[in-house]
């Protein structure tokens, strides 16, 4: 076994249950986890698109991405949208007075942008899902969480033994087909465990449908992420967490899951 491997096995057994704790806590624990995420992820973001803000507006982006994810936990979705316009409105006329070429200017503020959203937009529905339920909202973080490393785990166990054809080769060329349904397989496991365990009130159908969703979304959320290292020539969006990389290498998969399985709650589980 390798060192890294090893590396990552101990990260995971000692943040994985911790991160479930503070799922099952919610209120501003979950909240200063998922803040503490989005800023970290923010930066690598920036760092790594070489957006070459200036201090002035890099701080704007960080409160920007602070009232969004604030209202959006509150429940004022309106008003966080109003914010980002806004936002985007200064930001894009403070860069345009930069004395670089106007090609280079559309192609920061596109990545601004895009990180931005990618990051802002998405983050906020771990708290929807954590209040869609007085009583199972812990629970459906535990199956979302649970889906996307178990589906990790066996995508990477299947690529490695089974896979050979290559899912995207330009994006992922270590991706394979079967990795892919490993992944797959993931979702349906933990759909079952859940079914007889902490989510057994709702039928095995619509859990099976959930674990299927999440674990798709999820794998192409990480597609996303890889395309996005790809344009600029990286392995990882950081070093700081031993073993996995940045934040933005650990939660890639989150940010697209997390929008689906909500969606999926609000109108067909509670629909």
């Amino acid at each position: 076994m390798s060192q890294n491997l090893v590396l990552r096995i101990i990260v995971a057994a000692i943040f994985g249950p911790l991160i479930i704790l503070i799922s099952y806590l919610g209120g501003y624990f979950l909240y200063g986890m998922i803040m503490l995420l989005a800023l970290i992820g923010l930066v690598e973001y920036m760092i790594r698109s070489n957006v070459g803000l200036t201090r002035f507006t890099f701080y704007l982006t960080l409160a920007a991405l602070v009232f969004i994810l604030h209202h959006s936990m509150l429940g004022e979705a309106g008003i966080a949208v109003a914010v980002f316009i806004g936002y985007f409105m200064i930001v894009t006329a403070l860069s345009a007075l930069r004395n670089i070429s106007p090609a280079e200017l559309f192609e920061s503020q596109a990545r601004l942008l895009w990180g931005v959203v990618y990051l802002g937009f998405l983050y906020p529905f771990v708290f929807a899902i954590r209040n869609i339920s007085d009583t199972s909202g812990g629970d459906w973080l535990l199956f979302l969480f649970g889906t996307l490393w178990l589906s990790d785990t066996l995508a990477m166990f299947a690529g490695k033994t089974l896979g050979k054809r290559r899912l995207a080769p330009t994006v992922s060329p270590n991706k394979t087909i079967a990795g892919f349904l490993g992944g797959l397989l993931g979702g349906l496991i933990v759909a079952m465990i859940m079914s007889g365990w902490r989510l057994s009130e709702y039928f095995l159908l619509l859990l099976v449908g959930a674990g299927l969703a999440v674990s798709l979304a999820g794998q192409l959320g990480d597609l996303v992420e890889s395309c996005w290292k790809r344009s600029l020539n990286i392995k990882d969006s950081s070093a700081i967490i031993p073993g996995h990389g940045g934040v933005l290498d650990r939660f890639d998969s989150l940010l697209f899951a997390v929008p689906v399985l909500y969606l999926y709650l609000k109108y067909i589980i509670y629909g």
